[in-house]
């Protein structure tokens, strides 16, 4: 069992970033509203192709001892380590406003979401003339409505969740995004006193359900085992424009944010999301159990701003009680779970707004537990970790009852192979991102940007580390990016991971071996 999966993530919404148009949150509620509108109707997003060659992912490592692989290796033969991969994303944001301005109706789907590229053959795979549509070719990501008030802002419906650099809630907006956050949500949002205080109420979630008699809705019988959430917030953000123009002109401009949110749930029903929850027989009162759950979280963000440099930063601490740990109906646990986790993140960068050079300094830290494993996506009632693996539950009730590694949002990305590919995310880690840009060229067409990352890590708990030590790598992340003033934006990223003792195979006596990733992406923006 996991309790930081269930640790709030997807609870707040709060968007002071203007790095990407579309990031929402509760701070940014409205934005669009109260002006007439000549059109009506609005359609932006993008539409993306990515392939990339992945070579040695598996750090030569081999099974670990509970026989977990560190990443995928060719069926065929595993001692060649390569592997390829391409895939696709056509994302559509539609809004419709009304004249005067004071209501919208939004939607975001996204076709062939992620979509490997020749994945569904029509026939047989050598005899295939087309490729076949599934159930998930469209997926609606939101759909919510806005009105403007005499006291704010009311938007409800399925909307997006960011907050600050989105190290914790995170609406996938950023042009490299592969998931997002999003809520079922009634929130309100007054400006005031230079501030934007924010309310929110979640429907976190709902079920079982029947269906009633005509079959066309969906009834909740269980109304005490759904998920409820309330998040209260305020900030004080510069619109993104605003915030060049304050730059450009040599202005200090000093931004910050804060919220706390709630969760509870008192029952569940457990056979309805289990791994084996199809074989499980009709549902009935034996199958309701006690939960008692209830969480908190706190996150404080703040930027600084001026004509060569930018500092921002994000701190988050997570706390979670479960009364009644079982997932068993009819067996209960004598012991209460807990968790508290924390984590930080800081950005800088010094340069001139729209200047040909910029550098600067990140770094992080994401909170661990000592039980084995980074526990960054444990299989619910999976095997138990051992010493030596690379993920697995951090808590193993009744013996520990524990979850105190943070995870940070997988969309929040600081590398390329270590924590995006082989672990899944930034969990039980600090890491050290010395960065650098140059314009080498800019015309009337584009400009040509050169990057250059370079990411330290360890592990915070060294038990968690395969290796047992906490050093994990070092890696290098160069990439080269072409943009166009008419929306196409084409970019090549290649990466070198050096692996440290922490990602060694102690138990066969293997040493981590360097692993190298070559990515190209042609991305269309309108």
């Amino acid at each position: 069992m996991n309790l930081a999966s269930m640790a709030l993530l997807g609870t707040l919404a709060l968007a002071p970033d203007g790095d990407e148009p579309t990031t929402q949150g509760l701070g940014n509620y409205g934005a669009t509203l109260g002006q007439r509108r000549a059109k009506i109707w609005e359609i932006g997003g993008y539409g993306r192709m990515r392939g990339e060659l992945q070579h040695n992912f598996d750090l030569d490592h081999g099974p670990t001892p509970g026989g977990q692989l560190l990443y995928p290796v060719p069926l065929g033969n595993p001692s060649r380590q390569l592997l390829t991969r391409a895939d696709m994303r056509l994302r559509t944001d539609l809004s419709a406003h009304a004249p005067r301005g004071w209501v919208s109706m939004n939607v975001r789907f996204d076709v062939l979401d992620n979509f490997a590229l020749g994945s569904a053959p029509a026939g047989i795979p050598a005899a295939t003339t087309s490729q076949v549509s599934s159930g998930d070719v469209i997926r609606v990501k939101r759909a919510y409505a806005q009105v403007l008030t005499p006291l704010g802002v009311i938007a409800v419906g399925r909307m997006g969740n960011h907050w600050g650099l989105g190290m914790l809630a995170n609406s996938g907006d950023c042009t490299g995004c592969d998931s997002s956050d999003a809520s079922d949500r009634i929130a309100w949002a007054l400006p005031a006193f230079g501030h934007v205080f924010a309310f929110a109420y979640d429907i976190s979630a709902t079920g079982p359900f029947v269906s009633d008699r005509a079959g066309t809705r969906a009834i909740g019988i269980a109304p005490r085992a759904a998920v409820h959430s309330v998040t209260g917030a305020f900030l004080r953000v510069r619109q993104p424009n605003s915030l060049a123009r304050r730059r450009r002109g040599g202005r200090f401009t000093f931004e910050y944010g804060a919220y706390g949110s709630y969760r509870w749930q008192h029952l569940d029903v457990p056979s309805t999301y289990l791994p084996l929850a199809s074989a499980a027989p009709e549902l009935d009162r034996g199958q309701l159990m006690i939960r008692g759950y209830e969480a908190a979280a706190a996150d404080a963000w703040l930027r600084f701003t001026g004509k060569w440099f930018r500092v921002e930063t994000e701190a988050a601490y997570l706390w979670a009680h479960v009364e009644q740990p079982s997932l068993i109906p009819g067996v209960e646990l004598p012991r209460p779970a807990s968790s508290n986790q924390g984590g930080f993140a800081l950005e800088s960068e010094v340069g001139e707004v729209g200047g040909r050079w910029s550098a600067g300094v990140d770094l992080g830290f994401a909170s661990g537990d000592r039980a084995p494993g980074f526990g960054a996506y444990p299989a619910i009632n999976g095997q138990a970790p051992v010493a030596g693996d690379l993920d697995g539950a951090q808590a193993l009730p009744p013996y520990d009852n524990a979850v105190n590694n943070f995870r940070f949002h997988s969309d929040y990305r600081i590398d390329r192979i270590l924590f995006r590919e082989i672990v899944g995310t930034v969990t039980d880690a600090t890491y050290l991102r010395p960065h650098a840009r140059y314009t080498a060229w800019r015309g009337h067409t584009g400009q040509l940007d050169l990057n250059l990352a370079g990411v330290f890590s360890a592990a915070v708990e060294p038990t968690s580390a395969p290796g047992g030590q906490r050093p994990l790598g070092v890696e290098i992340d160069p990439s080269i990016v072409f943009r166009t003033n008419f929306a196409l934006e084409a970019a090549f990223e290649p990466a070198l991971l050096i692996p440290l003792s922490g990602l060694d195979n102690v138990a066969a006596g293997y040493s981590a071996k360097p692993a190298q990733l070559y990515r190209a992406r042609l991305q269309f923006n309108f």
